[in-house]
C-alpha cells in the first residue's frame, strides 16, 4: 500500500509539533519538516538537537507513530556550504529523517556538482541522502538536469508535479528514471497553463510574501487540491513504480480558512487516495 505523507509547506504556520499532530488525526502515514526556511525572512524555529522545538516534535512522533521522511528547505547557490547544511543534517538526524530536499540555483553546474557531491558524503553517516528537486525557475529546472547531477554525486530526486508542469520536463523523462533515485513524489495540482497573474489576498505565514513573478507565487503560495486541476496526475503515478510514496504539498491559505487545519489535511489525504485509486483500477 502507498504511503501518504504532507509536507509543510501545506499548513507552513504549524510549528513542527502542531504539524505532527494534525498529521496523524487526518491519517497520513509520514510528514515532511521544513528545519530551515526557504528564504532568510521565512521564520522557522530552532530544531537543533535537544532544543525545546525538537524535544516537543520528537514527542509527538512518538506519540503517534508518524514518521518524518524528509526535511527541507536548502538551497545551492554557489555559496551554501557546511555551515548551512550540517545543522540541518544534525536536526533531521534527530527527527529520524532519511532525505533532506534541496533545489539547485547555481548557473555553475560543475560546481552545483562537486557541493552536492560534498554534501552526500556529509550526509551519509547521519542516515540521509539529499533529494535535488528540479524547480522551474531555478537553474535545475529540469527532470534531466536532476538526474545527471544526482547520478554523479550519489543522490535522489524529488519530483514535483507543478515544476514538471511550469519547467517543460516530459513523463518520458520522469518514467526513464531508475526507481532507486525516487525516494518520493509529490502531489499537488494546478491549471495546465500559468496564469499571467496571481493575487494572493489571505495573509501568508512566517514572513512569505505574495509578490514577484507568478509562478514563484503559485508555487510557495496558491496551488490546488490533486483532482482539482489539469495536471496529468494520472499519468505522472503511472509512470513511477507502483507504490512510491506520495507527499501532499500544496499551499492553499484560502481553502485552509474556510476547512481549518485538520480539514484541510483530511481533504488532501482524500484527494490523494482517489487519485491513488483512479491508478490501481487502471
Amino acid at each position: 500500500m502507498t504511503q501518504i505523507g504532507i509536507a509543510h509547506l501545506s499548513l507552513l504556520h504549524l510549528e513542527p509539533d502542531e504539524l505532527v499532530h494534525v498529521t496523524a488525526e487526518a491519517g497520513f502515514d509520514f510528514v515532511g519538516l521544513r528545519v530551515r526556511g526557504a528564504t532568510p525572512a521565512e521564520d522557522i524555529p530552532d530544531q537543533s538537537p535537544g532544543s525545546v522545538m525538537s524535544r516537543a516534535t520528537i514527542a509527538r512522533l512518538q506519540d503517534t507513530g508518524v514518521q518524518v521522511r524528509d526535511i527541507e528547505f536548502l538551497s545551492l547557490d554557489g555559496t551554501t556550504g557546511r555551515e548551512e547544511w550540517m545543522p540541518m543534517l544534525e536536526a533531521g538526524a534527530a527527527l529520524g529523517a532519511t532525505t533532506l530536499t534541496l533545489a539547485g540555483q547555481d548557473s555553475d553546474l560543475d560546481r552545483l556538482g562537486d557541493t552536492l557531491a560534498a554534501l552526500a558524503a556529509e550526509a551519509a553517516p547521519y542516515g540521509i541522502t539529499p533529494a535535488l528537486e528540479p524547480i522551474s525557475y531555478n537553474a535545475v529546472s529540469t527532470v534531466e538536469q536532476a538526474r545527471e547531477l544526482a547520478l554523479a554525486a550519489g543522490c535522489h530526486v524529488m519530483l514535483d508535479p507543478l515544476h514538471l508542469q511550469r519547467g517543460g520536463s516530459t513523463l518520458a523523462e520522469v518514467a526513464a528514471l531508475d526507481p532507486s533515485l525516487l525516494p518520493a513524489i509529490q502531489l499537488c495540482d494546478g491549471p495546465a497553463e500559468l496564469p499571467d497573474r496571481i493575487e494572493i489576498t489571505e495573509p501568508l505565514p512566517r514572513g512569505m510574501t505574495a509578490d514577484g513573478e507568478s509562478r514563484k507565487v503559485e508555487s510557495r503560495a496558491l496551488r490546488l487540491v490533486p483532482g482539482d486541476g489539469e495536471f496529468p496526475l494520472h499519468d505522472l503515478l503511472c509512470a513511477v513504480t507502483r507504490g512510491t510514496p506520495v507527499s501532499l504539498e500544496v499551499p492553499n491559505a484560502g481553502l485552509v480558512s474556510r476547512l481549518g487545519d485538520l480539514g484541510y489535511a483530511r481533504r488532501l489525504r482524500a484527494s490523494a487516495e482517489a487519485v491513488l485509486a483512479g491508478v490501481d483500477n487502471g
